[in-house]
């Protein structure tokens, strides 16, 4: 968050402005809709013969309770535009491409118009060339002299070189949310761009960029591939070394800009500014080309995230091949869980299942895994699978995540594009844009928690134009299973808006000081940054952060002020997994993280071997393993408390209350479970002694008592389930009023809350300091309440579901919850909103 590392005093420069699981097995299930038939002849329905061979046998196909059909869709062509260079247009069409798609050549000319666009088309339909060809013909047109070559032996004739080399020409950077999509793209940028010469000068600067090469790229590269981390902290604040590139700055490639959403995309969106500004006083305004697989409404957000006007490219002409999206339900076990429940197989088996059988078949795939463990895991046991048939497919088979180092990430980037690797178990890392063609099928073991995100994965096959196979494996909780026997929740819904909100003057305030240090702000910048300015500079000079010295404010501090914001908010250092015997570096973990994944006793995958953690060292931050075989997996439990500090605003709503203020969030991992790797059976749980983890946020709560109980007709037996469903539904709801991203709240629902001695439901900030969101919620509580009210009742599941009061972030596995009782709750606690003129008891039911 902006503030979790400013020095002391910077907080107080800113003054507060149940669903009953499915658990019968049902037939292979034809699609619901009779016009969306599921396969044709098999000559004709590549996908539906995949499909067909993984459910064979009657205990494999009950596991598929629907299917959905998108068919194939022909390509509509247009014509080149002709203020392209020809050398960029036959370069084009020496890769493969003659003619551009309608889409392409509308958002190419509009960049050649100067208007900023964002291209918002489907997975593969060939946003990179809309951007790119534009790009290339514009550093053709400026091209400067020669430079020297890059390299090792770069940095020795920078000198002569940079005398030889004059002007620069046009420049170009580009931006993507992570370093494999950085990568990826420049090498097929080198590759399209070869035959035209020296005056494309493409190179990756990150935080892998070997500095012996920084320096080359800052004087000669004239595209740019970076992230928004390292144009924070790494070229903004060093933007006189970065002159020449951003005085001829024409365009700025924004890619997979729906990521940028939340307190994240908030923080981007003022980098972006910082961005424009320096521009401005380098005489350059470059145009922003952005590109979207799965956005609602992209001009609005697009617009938004840069702070300018942007065209909206979003009728997607390509051509489709035929998609089989399978929805997968794993079957029951012998075993029983607590109070004797069926267990259900667990995802990550199944998914391992199906990504060997996959590779079997000689067939290129991917898994999705939403956690690091489970990729490694699902790799592991499909390795081991394969070895069986044949030793020589297991290497066929690896894992990918973050945490990795450099030169592994890179090595499988490139076996996966070479077609080395047959199969990838993967994290969101590989979710995004990376272009990886000739995919047979995804499989998302879970449901990622948003519809652009489950798209997106399933985006990654067919990026041919061939027909390609989706499966969602189910997880046995009640969000998963509601949506595998409800598959109009996915199918039927558009996807979720991209919410961000630079406006934040908790997001803003570090950006203004960073702004500051960078070049000295002035009164004709502030419109540029939004009109929250006016409120945000006179309290960060009361706290003597900026000084007002002739007509403008300066930073006051040593400390570099980009040094102090964590855009991405994680914060902490990464901790260093080490294997014990060697002192080998295998990777990191961040540090967020390293509580629940690296604790002693842990199991820790990497690279298909199998680690036990032998200690944890916190101050040091370094995770001491050696290599071991066992035959369970582990997973840390935790508990979560909140507690009052200070409460700034208070009013009444009939008995209860409804207040602001600030509060502490206490989270602690206090144990794990050893679970047998196939079955997830329970084999024992260690106790841990590890400190707690406090956040010290902002939130919005309110209680109501025991009348108000009685008059909602909620005993004792419902109480918990009606609070914490009135809390997952609140929480889904505040982004229509707050502009937060549900990801950036949290929630605790309590029973009987120690102070404040009455049934209490809050919802915090989940970043340090709070984000503004909570205070928002407050001003807005009638109609955000009412609204949640609304949701809850209209709906018209019998007991929930994921569009009412399921929350795919749950902390407690979606229970208990009671939708009728929180019905009965808001509306009591909203009829007192119309006038507005002990220690112990239960458990808290938390969400984070």
């Amino acid at each position: 968050m902006a503030f979790n590392h400013l020095p002391a005093g910077v907080h107080d420069a800113l003054v507060p402005l149940s669903v009953t699981p499915v658990t019968h097995s049902v037939p292979m299930a034809k699609n619901h809709r009779s016009d969306r038939p599921l396969a044709g002849p098999a000559s004709q329905a590549f996908p539906g013969t995949i499909l067909h061979r993984l459910a064979a046998g009657p205990s494999r196909s009950a596991r598929i309770t629907h299917t959905e059909h998108l068919p194939p869709r022909a390509g509509r062509h247009a014509a080149w535009p002709d203020r392209i260079r020809p050398e960029v247009v036959d370069a084009v069409r020496a890769a493969g491409v003659e003619r551009p798609w309608v889409h392409q050549a509308r958002a190419i000319e509009h960049a050649l118009d100067g208007d900023s666009v964002v291209v918002a088309t489907g997975t593969a339909s060939g946003k990179s060339l809309a951007y790119l060809v534009p790009v290339l013909s514009a550093l053709l047109d400026g091209a400067g002299p020669l430079a020297p070559r890059a390299g090792r032996g770069a940095a020795a004739d920078l000198g002569a070189g940079a005398r030889r080399a004059g002007g620069r020409g046009a420049t170009a950077l580009y931006l993507a949310p992570t370093k494999a999509l950085a990568a990826d793209q420049c090498r097929a940028v080198k590759d399209l761009a070869e035959p035209l010469g020296t005056p494309v000068r493409a190179a990756v600067y990150d935080g892998d960029t070997p500095f012996e090469e920084r320096e080359w790229i800052r004087q000669y590269a004239t595209y740019v591939l970076t992230n928004p981390d390292m144009l924070h902290r790494g070229i903004l604040p060093s933007h006189p070394r970065w002159s020449s590139f951003l005085k001829s700055l024409k365009y700025v490639v924004i890619d997979e800009c729906h990521t940028y959403r939340g307190v994240f995309g908030s923080h981007v969106a003022q980098v972006l500014r910082r961005l424009r500004r320096l521009c401005a006083r380098y005489g350059a305004s470059p145009v922003f080309l952005l590109a979207s697989a799965t956005a609602a409404e992209p001009s609005v957000a697009a617009r938004r995230l840069t702070g300018v006007p942007v065209v909206e490219v979003a009728d997607d002409a390509s051509p489709r091949g035929e998609l089989v999206f399978a929805l997968w339900e794993p079957p029951l076990t012998e075993l029983r869980g607590e109070k004797g429940a069926p267990v259900r197989r667990t995802a990550t088996a199944e998914a391992a299942d199906l990504l060997t059988d996959l590779t079997v078949q000689g067939l290129r795939s991917i898994t999705f895994v939403r956690s690091r463990r489970g990729a490694e895991l699902i790799s592991v046991i499909a390795q081991e699978r394969l070895a069986e048939v044949d030793r020589s497919l297991s290497r066929r088979v690896a894992a990918y995540r973050g945490g990795y180092l450099p030169e592994e990430r890179r090595a499988l980037e490139g076996a996966l594009h070479s077609g080395e690797l047959l199969g990838l178990a993967a994290t969101n890392a590989l979710e995004l844009g990376v272009d990886i063609s000739g995919l047979d099928a995804v499989v998302i073991a879970g449901y990622p928690g948003t519809r652009a995100s489950l798209w997106q994965q399933a985006g990654r096959a067919g990026r041919s134009g061939e027909g390609a196979l989706a499966v969602l494996v189910a997880r046995d909780d009640p969000l998963d299973t509601f949506l595998v026997h409800h598959p109009e929740a996915l199918f039927d819904q558009p996807v979720e808006s991209t919410v961000l909100d630079p406006d934040n003057p908790y997001v803003l305030a570090p950006h203004l000081c960073a702004a500051a240090a960078e070049l000295p702000l002035t009164e004709e910048d502030l419109p540029l940054f939004g009109p929250t300015c006016e409120k945000v500079i006179p309290q960060l000079e009361a706290a003597k952060l900026l000084r007002r010295r002739t007509r403008a404010w300066h930073w006051t501090r040593r400390e570099r002020a980009a040094d102090l914001t964590d855009i991405r908010g994680e914060g902490g250092q990464p901790v260093q997994v080490v294997e014990a015997g060697t002192g080998r570096l295998l990777g990191t973990v961040d540090a967020g993280a390293a509580h629940t994944t690296v604790h002693e006793g842990a199991v820790h995958l990497h690279q298909g071997r199998t680690y036990l953690v032998r200690s944890l060292d916190l101050e040091d931050s370094v995770a001491l393993v050696e290599q071991a075989t066992p035959s369970y997996s582990t997973v840390a439990r935790d508990t979560t408390s909140i507690s009052v500090l200070e409460t700034d605003t208070e009013i009444p709503w009939g008995d209860g209350r409804l207040c602001h203020g600030s509060v502490e969030v206490t989270n602690q991992v206090v144990s794990f479970l050893r679970r047998r790797l196939i079955t997830g059976e329970v084999l024992g749980e260690t106790k841990l002694d590890l400190p707690p983890r406090t956040l010290r946020t902002r939130a919005v709560w309110w209680t109501v008592t025991e009348d108000q109980l009685d008059a909602a007709r909620i005993g004792p037996e419902i109480l918990g389930g009606a609070l914490h469903a009135a809390e997952h539904a609140s929480i889904g709801l505040l982004p229509l009023f707050a502009t937060c991203d549900r990801w950036d709240i949290g929630g605790v629902s309590v029973p009987l809350h120690p102070d404040t001695l009455l049934p209490t439901v809050f919802v915090y900030d989940g970043h340090p300091g709070g984000a503004g969101f909570a205070e928002r919620a407050f001003h807005t509580a009638r109609d955000w309440l009412a609204a949640t009210r609304e949701a809850i009742a209209s709906c018209e599941c019998d007991a929930g579901c994921p569009s009412c009061i399921q929350s795919p972030k749950c902390g407690n596995g979606n229970d208990p919850l009671h939708k009728r009782g929180a019905v009965r709750l808001l509306t009591v606690l909203l009829r007192g909103a119309e006038g507005d003129g002990g220690s112990g008891g239960p458990p808290p039911v938390t969400d984070r």
